[in-house]
C-alpha cells in the first residue's frame, strides 16, 4: 500500500482531498497545526506546525511518504497577500522538499495560484502566458514553483504544480465571495458586492480536490490548470445564487469597489483534460445548489457574515 502525507488536510482543499485518498487505496498520513475537525477513519493524523524550523524534516524522515500533496499555506482573508507568513511557508516548504527527497519520496505535487499569471491577458495557459507575479504571496508561491521545476530536473523527482484559479464550496470561509452571499441571502440580509463585471473562472472545491488527487496519480510534470476553464462574469455567478435561493432583491451589485480588482481571467485545462484526465463532477448550478444546501444547514452555530473578499 503506498503512503501519501498530505499538508493542510484541515484546510478547504485539503479535507475533500481525504476521502478521495482514502477511496483510492493509500495509506493517508494527514498533517495539520491543529487539531483535526474530522476524524474519518483509517487517516492518520500527525498535529505538527511546519513552521517550526526542523519540524517537517522530522515528519518526514518518521512517515517516509511514497507521495506529499502539499496543500499548507496562510490563506487568511484580507491579510494573505502580503503577509509575512508566506516567506514563512516557503521556508518550510523548501526544507520539506529537500526531507522528501532524502527519506525517499517519488512523487510531489503542491498547489500553486492563478495570481502568479500576467493577469492583463484573459486566458492563462500553462508555458505561453507570461507569470508576472504582484503580491507577496503569488511570488512566494511562483518561487516555488520554480525551486521545484529545477529541483526535480536535477534530482529526478517527480512533481507536479497546481495553479489553483477560483473556488467555492462547503466549508469554505465565511468572508469568501460565494459564501459571504450565500450566508447574507440565506439569512435575509442584503449582500455587498461589486458590479460583477469581472470575469473569472469558478470550480467548486471538490473537483479542485479530485484534481489534485488525479494529478497526484499521473505522471504529468510542471505547471497544470485547475479550473472550469469556462469564463464568467461575477455577476453572473451572483445572480445564480440569487435566484436559486431565491431572493434577488436582497443583491447589492456596486456596493463594494473593485477597481484594483483584475478585470480578465480564466484558465485554459487542456492539460488537466488531455493529460491527467481529469473530468468535473459539478457544472455551475449544481455547485451552487449543493454549496447552497450545505450553508443553509450550517447557519445555525456560524457567526454572521463579513463583506465579500474575491481570491484564488
Amino acid at each position: 500500500m503506498q503512503k501519501v502525507l498530505i499538508t493542510g488536510a484541515n484546510g478547504f482543499i485539503g479535507r475533500h482531498a481525504l476521502c478521495l485518498l482514502l477511496a483510492r487505496g493509500y495509506e493517508v498520513h494527514a498533517v495539520s497545526r491543529r487539531p483535526p475537525t474530522m476524524k474519518l477513519p483509517g487517516i492518520l493524523w500527525h498535529e505538527c506546525d511546519l513552521l517550526r524550523a526542523g519540524s517537517g524534516r522530522a515528519l518526514l524522515g518518521q512517515i517516509r511518504p511514497d507521495s506529499l500533496l502539499h496543500l499548507a499555506w496562510y490563506a487568511v482573508p484580507g491579510s494573505f497577500w502580503e503577509a509575512r507568513e508566506n516567506v514563512e511557508w516557503l521556508r518550510a516548504s523548501l526544507e520539506m522538499l529537500a526531507a522528501f527527497t532524502d527519506s525517499g519520496g517519488r512523487r510531489l505535487v503542491a498547489a500553486g495560484t492563478c495570481a502568479e499569471y500576467d493577469c492583463s491577458g484573459g486566458q492563462c495557459i500553462e508555458e505561453i502566458t507570461s507569470l508576472s507575479p504582484t503580491t507577496l504571496y503569488a511570488t512566494s508561491k511562483h518561487t516555488l514553483e520554480r525551486v521545484l521545476h529545477y529541483w526535480s530536473r536535477s534530482t529526478h523527482l517527480s512533481s507536479a504544480w497546481g495553479r489553483v484559479f477560483y473556488l467555492y464550496g462547503p466549508h469554505e470561509h465565511p468572508s469568501r465571495l460565494v459564501a459571504s452571499v450565500v450566508r447574507s441571502l440565506l439569512r435575509g440580509e442584503p449582500a455587498l458586492c461589486s458590479a460583477g463585471t469581472q470575469v473569472r473562472d469558478f470550480l467548486h472545491v471538490e473537483d479542485v480536490a479530485a484534481a489534485f488527487v488525479a494529478l497526484l496519480e499521473s505522471e504529468v510534470e510542471g505547471a497544470i490548470n485547475i479550473a472550469s476553464g469556462i469564463p464568467i462574469t461575477v455577476r453572473t455567478l451572483l445572480e445564480q445564487m440569487a435566484e436559486q435561493i431565491g431572493r434577488p432583491e436582497l443583491l447589492r451589485l456596486g456596493g463594494r469597489d473593485a477597481s484594483r480588482e483584475a478585470p480578465r481571467i480564466w484558465a485554459s485545462i487542456q492539460r488537466l483534460k488531455d493529460e491527467v484526465g481529469w473530468e468535473a463532477r459539478y457544472d455551475l448550478s449544481a455547485g451552487i445548489a449543493q454549496t447552497i444546501a450545505w450553508w443553509r444547514g450550517s447557519l445555525e452555530v456560524l457567526p454572521p457574515p463579513a463583506l465579500c473578499d474575491m481570491q484564488p
